[in-house]
C-alpha cells in the first residue's frame, strides 16, 4: 500500500490525523495533510483506509 496525497484538494478537515495519527500530519501554517510514512505498516492500514473514507475532499488516495 503506498499513500498518494494532493495537498491543493485538502481543505484542512483533520479527519486523516485523527484516522491514523502516526502516518498524517497537518501543517502548522495552513493545516493542509502532510504525509509522514508514504508506505504504512500494517498496524496503520485499517487507520489509512478509515482516512481515506472520511477525507471530505477525496486529497487522499491508495495505491496498492
Amino acid at each position: 500500500m503506498r499513500i498518494l496525497i494532493d495537498r491543493d484538494r485538502c481543505v484542512s478537515a483533520g479527519n486523516c490525523v485523527m484516522s491514523a495519527p502516526r502516518v498524517f500530519g497537518q501543517d502548522e501554517d495552513d493545516g493542509r495533510v502532510w504525509l509522514l510514512v508514504p508506505t504504512p505498516d500494517d498496524d496503520s492500514r485499517d487507520g489509512v483506509r478509515s482516512a481515506v473514507a472520511r477525507c471530505p475532499s477525496r486529497a487522499i488516495e491508495l495505491a496498492e
